[in-house]
């Protein structure tokens, strides 16, 4: 669970970093099988990092 701002500035990096690889796993079309295997693993990241993310900001008090 994320505890503070520089946490989620550091997940959203993070974040994006994944996003960016799943994009070129799904473009990388070598090994079928291993694809799909990569591109699951990532997603369940990519899920994982976006659950902390929204849990951390719905309780986060309201900024100006």
């Amino acid at each position: 669970m994320l505890q503070s701002d520089r946490e989620l500035v550091n997940t959203k990096r993070k974040l994006r970093l994944l996003e960016e690889g799943f994009e070129e796993a799904r473009a990388d079309t070598e090994d079928e099988h291993l694809r799909t295997l990569e591109m699951e693993s990532l997603r369940r990241l990519i899920n994982q990092l976006k659950e902390e993310i929204a849990r951390y900001e719905s309780h986060a008090p309201a900024r100006r």
